[in-house]
């Protein structure tokens, strides 16, 4: 892992840590879509950091991360599509429909636990909302933020460093959720879950610095 995204994991597990629910406005600090770097994905994450926190391992820690990762996951779908439309390398196109295939299985699966593990809960995503709020209705900004979804732009020479540029950081979002419901969780199935995201998306991850590296020198 480059000295970049070990940066952007610190950040982003101080800030699950914290239970602060504030968000820096991000019509302050715009993230630029058509960016060939990963700092502006790096800045977007600082500020949605605080929306992502899955909170205490309380009786509905659970429910909070299974709605969490849901929406996490259908971020990562909705850049993978756009990735099969507009890539230019055969392997981004392999790795799309990989992240597609597993992806939408496991939000199905998370969809069937929710609806076991807690049937009367709203039908609303719902979030964290502090140590006397076990669960609130999910906001807008933490809807955003958990998905972490970006418009990647035309489908140019630049597409694939871009969908690159997205897509580790996203997964590096997952695996913080991850380890956090490995820790919290009283439930083996999440806690399997959570192992199996660990394992396939830190593959991912590697595998993705490698082709920047390689094709973008980056």
């Amino acid at each position: 892992m480059n000295a970049i995204n070990k940066k952007f994991v610190t950040l982003v597990i101080t800030a699950i840590a914290s239970i602060t629910t504030g968000c820096t406005n991000l019509a302050q600090n715009p993230p630029n879509p058509n960016a060939d770097t990963v700092s502006n994905t790096d800045h977007s994450m600082m500020n949605h950091g605080t929306e992502m926190d899955l909170g205490a391992a309380d009786v509905n820690y659970d429910l909070r991360f299974i709605d969490a990762m849901m929406m996490h996951h259908q971020g990562a779908v909705v850049m993978a599509k756009e990735a099969l439309e507009k890539s230019q390398h055969p392997e981004i196109k392999q790795l799309a429909n990989n992240i597609i295939e597993a992806q939408k299985k496991e939000i199905a699966q998370m969809k069937q636990w929710r609806k076991a593990w807690y049937p009367t809960a709203s039908q609303q995503p719902v979030a964290y909302g502090g140590a006397n709020k076990s669960v609130m209705p999910m906001s807008a900004k933490q809807h955003e933020s958990m998905m972490m979804s970006q418009d990647l732009g035309a489908a140019d020479d630049k597409f694939d460093l871009r969908f690159l540029n997205a897509m580790i950081p996203h997964h590096e979002g997952a695996l913080v959720m991850a380890k956090d419901a490995i820790s919290k969780s009283t439930r083996l199935e999440i806690k399997q879950l959570n192992q199996d995201i660990l394992t396939s998306q830190q593959a991912e991850i590697k595998q993705m610095q490698q082709w920047r590296k390689a094709w973008y020198n980056k």
